[in-house]
């Protein structure tokens, strides 16, 4: 699955004002509901869950929260730039500017693993993350991800 069909044009929040991973965790949850007419209760409580299972910081200044979610048809995401860096429990101790959501159906399926897997790859790379950083709009940010062409299914 390319990115593309996960991020759509209005998943990106730039500029977000949070104090904290929950504030963030809260501000994320909201903007799936806004977005993707999702429950805002029910992702916090299953992003915040997941989150206590272990940061999902994985250093650089970014986090992929992600978790499966009951009666969700297909995997979305949500990218938000924050306007000041929180604490997230990195493994670096850096600060994460950077949040990219990945939720998942929760109907068994692996793909979602091999999406996040190429999440990480690419937000793992400091030359993409300073593309993603410096993008103006949710284009330039799907480019910055690398993922201008179809992708192989197999794991």
């Amino acid at each position: 699955m390319k990115f593309e069909e996960i991020f759509r044009d209005t998943d990106f929040v730039d500029g977000l004002d949070a104090g904290s991973k929950r504030q963030v965790l809260t501000a994320v949850s909201s903007a799936f509901a806004e977005k993707r007419g999702m429950d805002a209760k029910s992702v916090f409580d299953v992003l915040l869950e997941r989150e206590r299972l272990g940061s999902t910081a994985i250093g650089g200044g970014i986090a992929i929260p992600h978790t499966k979610v009951p009666n969700l048809d297909q995997m979305v995401g949500l990218v938000v730039r924050l306007e000041t860096p929180v604490d997230f429990d990195a493994p670096d101790d850096e600060p994460v500017d950077l949040v990219v959501t990945l939720l998942a159906p929760d109907t068994g399926s692996a793909e979602h693993l091999r999406v996040l897997a190429r999440l990480a790859r690419a937000l793992r790379n400091p030359e993409q993350r300073a593309r993603i950083r410096q993008s103006m709009n949710a284009d330039e940010m799907l480019r910055a991800l690398g993922d201008t062409g179809p992708h192989q299914e197999a794991a």
